[in-house]
């Protein structure tokens, strides 16, 4: 299992395609998860969470990687 965020234009938009995909790095992982809270991928499996402009912040902080602003970000476990 490992982590992915996506990216999305705004609902607003008729475009509902995948605009942005990131998977997270296993070394990366538990500072992601500290930052949203999680304890465990496994916990975590139901589905994507969107993410606040300050998570996703940290979280760019984190992976060293830059995130785009001007899309909706969600973040889910995938296998």
């Amino acid at each position: 299992m490992f982590l992915e965020i996506t990216g999305f234009l705004p609902p607003d938009n008729e475009d509902d395609f995948i605009k942005f995909s990131l998977d997270i790095s296993p070394e990366n992982e538990p500072r992601v998860m500290d930052v949203l809270g999680w304890k465990s991928l496994e916990a975590e499996i139901a589905g994507d969470l969107q993410l606040t402009v300050a998570q996703a912040e940290k979280i760019s902080s984190v992976i060293d990687e830059l995130l785009p602003r001007d899309l909706d970000l969600f973040i889910g476990v995938r296998s």
